[in-house]
């Protein structure tokens, strides 16, 4: 059946194919059911649902008030398709513009300008040049967008956007990759997380690995395997994973739990209580208490209110520590300088200062100075050293903190 330009028609079954020119207009009767392929050639509008084969259009928007059902694929090239209702189809290829009111379901949707949906969409793989919109949940496996997406709840494989996110919550069980900003409102889980500029979580969230380039803020708690921030990070809650790394700034305000590593660039303050296995300090780190399994390297400022206690302590030339240092060893490097000192084997080097020392075994070298010094077994003091009172033996060091 062929529909001549600027028609006005009723149609219901149509046994065969439908083909209709530019502008024209199609009442359903009942619902328009085609038994063959659909083809638009230019605008046109159904009012009503419009059932079929396979559809097609060109060059041209079509409007659909009801419902769109194909048994094979939806093409729109040079257009766009306005659908008030659901789509059903095996695969969807639009060019510019697929706008859809119900549900949507297909095994491809490949939209080259602005897909955006007002109820749910599944599918096995979403693809869209340029703004992804959906209002209720997207089931999936893969999904890329090259500008801004804004998603409800997600169950998805994998989430790649050049531009920028904004979805509700739900679960990304592969890779989530954003160019600029990423946002979720609700609880998340997922994968890994790789995003060039800002993310942000306002509920808790749970991951793999994350890597931000520019801000993190997670307004709650946020649990992931590894963690790289170049810029500034800041959690609302407490933190936990395996290891973490900070370039820029960090600010925790519940604890920091790591079953590894810390390796901290810029500065990292943790509110409560900061729990690892090594810590690799060139920065700053503020925290009201640090216990670490292993060791301890310092090469900036450590403060704590409480003390920092490991396996092995190493400050570096010209570090700073404030608050108590407690570990089976304890090594001040030239110009460190540090308050009390608790452990078995304590050395200070050249030019480095302590406030009070208890230790086991003691050693200070030429230049280096303390106030007081306590041990139990021995004590070394070069002849440039000084100790502004002579030192004590004792049969038992005081309780040592944390």
């Amino acid at each position: 059946m062929r529909i001549p330009r600027n028609s006005s028609v009723r149609l219901g079954a149509v046994d065969g194919d439908l083909r209709a020119e530019a502008n024209v207009r199609i009442t359903a009767d009942g619902a328009v059911k085609v038994s063959g392929s659909v083809r638009f050639d230019g605008s046109a509008e159904v009012t009503g649902d419009l059932e079929c084969g396979g559809f097609r259009s060109s060059d041209g928007t079509v409007t659909i008030t009801g419902s769109l059902a194909a048994r094979n694929d939806i093409e729109a090239h040079d257009g766009a398709l306005e659908v008030g209702g659901s789509v059903k189809a095996r695969r969807v290829d639009v060019d510019r513009r697929l706008r859809i009111g119900g549900p949507a379901e297909a095994d491809k949707f490949d939209v080259g300008g602005i897909l955006d949906g007002a109820q749910t969409l599944t599918a096995r793989a979403v693809s869209v040049g340029g703004r992804f919109q959906l209002v209720g949940r997207l089931q999936a496996e893969t999904v890329e967008a090259g500008g801004a997406v804004q998603l409800g709840e997600v169950s998805i494989d994998s989430l790649e956007v050049g531009g920028t996110v904004r979805m509700g919550g739900g679960e990304v069980r592969r890779t989530i990759e954003v160019g600029g900003r990423f946002h979720a409102g609700q609880r998340l889980k997922f994968g890994s997380l790789e995003v060039g500029g800002l993310a942000e979580f306002d509920e808790s969230a749970e991951g793999g690995t994350i890597e931000v380039g520019g801000l993190l803020s997670a307004s709650k708690d946020l649990t992931f395997d590894a963690l790289e921030i170049g810029g500034v990070g800041r959690i609302g809650g407490n933190a936990s994973g395996q290891r973490a790394e900070v370039g820029g700034k960090f600010d925790v305000r519940g604890s920091l739990t790591l079953a590894r590593t810390l390796e901290v660039g810029g500065s990292i303050q943790v509110r409560d209580v900061l729990t690892a296995e090594q810590l690799d300090l060139g920065g700053s780190l503020e925290t009201r208490r640090a216990v670490l399994a292993g060791t301890a390297e310092i090469g900036g400022v450590v403060t704590t209110q409480e003390g920092l206690k490991a396996a092995r302590i190493r400050l570096g030339r010209k570090s700073r520590a404030r608050g108590p240092l407690v570990a089976e060893t304890i090594e001040i490097e030239h110009g460190a300088k540090v308050e009390d000192l608790y452990g078995g084997q304590i050395d200070l080097e050249e030019r480095a200062e302590a406030r009070r020392i208890f230790g086991a075994r003691v050693r200070l070298r030429d230049g280096a100075s303390a106030d007081e010094i306590a041990y139990t077994e021995s004590v070394e003091v070069d002849s440039g050293a000084r100790v502004r009172s002579p030192p004590r033996k004792v049969d038992t060091l005081p309780a040592f903190p944390l």
